[in-house]
C-alpha cells in the first residue's frame, strides 16, 4: 500500500471510490455488501470496496478516463458533467466541484470516485454506509500511476492497471530520450487568457522539467503557490523560446489571437512559430493520456528553432 496522500491542487479532479451495497428495491443505498471485498489505502485512510464495483460513479475526468482504459468501463453506470473523454462515458449533470450526495445515491453506487472532497461529500456518503476512496490530484508521475494501480485493484483490474501504468512509462521514457535537451531553453504555459500559469513545481511543471526546459512564471509565483497570475510585462521581459496555449478548447487561443495581443506580435515564440496549441483536457489531466501530452512538449521541443 502507498502512503496516504494530501490533497488540493488547483487543478485537482480525481478520485474517491465509494463502496456500498446496492439497497434492494427500494433503490437506496443501505447495508454493507457480503460480498468478498478489497481493501484500498486511499487519502482518506484504508477503504473496504467490493471486489467486483458493478455500479461505478466517477466524479472526476482524469478517473474516468482510467476507468475506461483499466476495462472497468462496463461497471461504471455514471460520471460528472466535465468526463468528456471517452465518448461513450455515461455522462450526467453530476458535478465533482459541487457534490450532491442525495444525487449520487440516485444511481445506488457501489464504488464512487471523487478528487477533493468538497462541501464534505466523503462524510455525507459514509453517513449512508457509501465508503468512499478519495484519490486526490497526483503531485508527480509516480502518484500518477499509483492512483491509477489503487483504481485496477479497486475494480477488480489490477493485471490491466499494471499494464497500463508500465505502457505509460515506456512510451515517456522513450519520448524523451527521443527530443534533444533543451537546457536553457525557456517556456510560458498559459491555463487562460488572464496569463494563470504553473511553476516547475507542480504536476505540470514537473512534465517539462523531463526536457530540461526553464519555467518563466517560477520568478513571478510570490505566493509560491504554484499557480501565479503573470504581468503582460513579465511575460513580454522574460520573452520565453516557446509557448504552450492550454486555453485552446476553453478560450478559443491559438497562434493567431497570441499575435494579436499588444506586443506579443515582438515574441520570439511568436515570430519563430514556436507557439504550441496544446488540447485542455490533456494538459490538466494525469492519468492514461499523459504520454500525448508528453509527446507534444518533446515535438514541440525538437522542432523549436
Amino acid at each position: 500500500m502507498r502512503p496516504v496522500r494530501t490533497f488540493g491542487a488547483v487543478m485537482a479532479i480525481g478520485v474517491v471510490v465509494v463502496t456500498a451495497a446496492c439497497g434492494g428495491d427500494d433503490g437506496e443505498a443501505g447495508a454493507a455488501s457480503s460480498a468478498e471485498t478489497v481493501t484500498v489505502q486511499a487519502a482518506n485512510g484504508a477503504v473496504n470496496v467490493p471486489a467486483a464495483p458493478k455500479r461505478i460513479v466517477s466524479l472526476s475526468p482524469t478517473h474516468t478516463e482510467t476507468l475506461f482504459a483499466i476495462g472497468a468501463g462496463s461497471q461504471v453506470v455514471a460520471v460528472s458533467d466535465y468526463s468528456n473523454y471517452p465518448a461513450n462515458a455515461p455522462r450526467t449533470k453530476l458535478s465533482g466541484f459541487k457534490p450532491n450526495a442525495e444525487a449520487i445515491i440516485k444511481y445506488r453506487p457501489d464504488l464512487v470516485v471523487l478528487s477533493d472532497d468538497m462541501d464534505g461529500i466523503v462524510k455525507a456518503l459514509e453517513k449512508v454506509k457509501v465508503p468512499v476512496l478519495l484519490e486526490p490530484a497526483a503531485t508527480n508521475m509516480d502518484e500518477a500511476y499509483d492512483e491509477i494501480n489503487d483504481l485496477g485493484q479497486a475494480t477488480g483490474h489490477t493485471a490491466e492497471a499494471k499494464k497500463l501504468t508500465g505502457d505509460m512509462r515506456t512510451e515517456i521514457q522513450q519520448t524523451v530520450a527521443a527530443a534533444s535537451k533543451a537546457k536553457g531553453r525557456t517556456y510560458y504555459h498559459e491555463l487562460d487568457p488572464q496569463l494563470h500559469s504553473v511553476t516547475s513545481k507542480t504536476f505540470v511543471g514537473q512534465v517539462y522539467g523531463l526536457f530540461g526546459l526553464q519555467n518563466v512564471a517560477d520568478k513571478a509565483d510570490k505566493a509560491a503557490g504554484g499557480y501565479p497570475q503573470l504581468s503582460r510585462e513579465h511575460v513580454l521581459k522574460q520573452d520565453p523560446d516557446l509557448i504552450f496555449l492550454a486555453d485552446t478548447k476553453c478560450c478559443g487561443q491559438g497562434s493567431a489571437a497570441l499575435a494579436k495581443r499588444p506586443g506579443w506580435s515582438g515574441l520570439d515564440a511568436v515570430k519563430n512559430e514556436n507557439v504550441v496549441e496544446l488540447d485542455d483536457d490533456i494538459a490538466s489531466r494525469w492519468g492514461p493520456r499523459l504520454p500525448q501530452f508528453v509527446k507534444a512538449i518533446g515535438d514541440a521541443v525538437q522542432k523549436a528553432r
